[in-house]
């Protein structure tokens, strides 16, 4: 075989057959049925939330894989919509440039065997396994079409990466054709999931707020901190989910979403092949309106410990980062602050803790983070401060073999 065909054979992701799981799932509040998982290990996802509305289009949505793996499925979302939504077309395939795709690498989807799904309000459907394999890292396109899509759309308002929409677009086309506007959100499609080649590889999942989403890392440039350990941990084919919404809290919702404990089955127990989950939430109870104590924060831990565990996770807790200089700073939420993390230290009922707070505060003054790691708002970390979060993490502590 020539290089340009090995290179053309290598590009054809295996698109999967859909096999059309229809699983309850959340609007407002998470189900109260036993989990329901895809097959394989998730090594991609991002939490849904509410976006704006539904409308006849298509979108080209790119997202960056974790664990490479065979089998490629992808499950779609409506877990806000108040109507059925119909995706009449879905396809996969690897981004080349923008909105085009490397050369006959786009395989169409199928759900149950058909080419057209109705996903039901409030509910989510995995597709079937795609022959086929994708590496470790690819720059992902999953292409849908919404055809007649109306009322409150589902998806993830902050992406950091463009992704691309078109009324007239083809999601079955390699070309650029069509796609005429871009969006910083992902539309309906909330995890991707792949067979790994070693059948005890898992996958872990971060849980967490507006630091775990990203905010203050590099847009388009993959630098939020799940994506740093994505990169340590490739070579051993562990997948990584982000599950981080900005905003969300471990106690109430708000704008941000269901509650860190509300949303812990739909963003983390429902996800296939995970054997641990990284819990980094709680500077916005604690610097909140009505802020919480920290004796409600650390029950609102063990809550999500409890569940995790009887589900087979392993559970690391992450130490909250300090926050001086940012407007709702004050001296109690500092005092607070310090409370959680010295109790998560004294194994408050985790397998282990992640140290954010020593990673990122600045040794002269530890009530702020370290200067050179400040994305600039004193709150979420630039990009090397993204990294020595996902440093902070001991790889051996995410397989304590529950």
């Amino acid at each position: 075989m020539s290089g340009r065909g090995r290179a053309c054979r290598a590009a054809a992701v295996l698109l999967l057959t859909l096999a059309g799981q229809a699983t309850p799932a959340l609007a407002a509040t998470p189900p109260a049925g036993a989990t329901v998982r895809g097959s394989g290990v998730v090594t991609w996802a991002a939490s849904a939330q509410r976006l704006g509305q539904g409308a006849d289009r298509s979108y080209r949505l790119i997202v960056r894989v974790s664990a490479g793996g065979s089998d490629l499925r992808v499950r779609l979302s409506n877990a806000y919509g108040d109507r059925p939504l119909t995706v009449d077309a879905a396809h996969a395939g690897l981004q080349a440039e923008g909105a085009s795709l490397k050369p006959r690498s786009n395989r169409a989807l199928t759900f149950d065997g058909d080419h057209t799904v109705t996903v039901p309000a409030g509910g989510t459907v995995w597709s079937d396994p795609l022959p086929g394999r994708v590496p470790a890292g690819a720059r992902l396109a999953v292409s849908l079409r919404t055809p007649d899509a109306r009322g409150p759309a589902t998806g993830h308002e902050m992406a950091l990466t463009t992704s691309y929409l078109g009324k007239d677009a083809d999601p079955g086309g390699d070309a650029d054709t069509g796609w005429t506007l871009t969006t910083g959100s992902w539309w309906y499609l909330d995890a991707v999931s792949v067979r790994p080649a070693h059948p005890r590889t898992g996958a872990v999942v971060a849980l967490g707020d507006s630091i775990t989403d990203g905010w203050g890392s590099t847009p388009g440039r993959d630098r939020r901190w799940p994506d740093d350990l994505a990169r340590r941990l490739r070579a051993d084919g562990t997948g990584v989910a982000n599950a981080g919404i900005s905003g969300n809290r471990v106690l109430t919702g708000n704008n941000g979403g269901p509650s860190a404990v509300r949303r812990l089955e739909r963003d983390v127990l429902s996800q296939p092949g995970v054997r641990a989950v990284i819990l980094y939430e709680g500077v916005n109870d604690l610097k909140a309106k009505d802020p919480a104590s920290a004796a409600e924060i650390v029950a609102g831990y063990r809550e999500i410990t409890k569940r995790a565990h009887a589900a087979g996770l392993c559970v690391i807790g992450a130490t909250v980062a300090p926050f001086k200089g940012w407007l709702q700073w004050d001296p109690d939420a500092e005092t607070v602050r310090r409370e959680v993390n010295r109790r998560m230290r004294a194994d408050d009922g985790f397998d282990a803790v992640a140290d954010v707070d020593r990673a990122l505060r600045d040794p002269r003054d530890p009530e702020r983070l370290r200067p050179d790691l400040d994305a600039g708002d004193h709150l979420h970390p630039d990009d090397e401060g993204m990294r020595a979060i996902a440093g902070s993490v001991d790889p051996a502590s995410l397989d304590c073999r529950r």
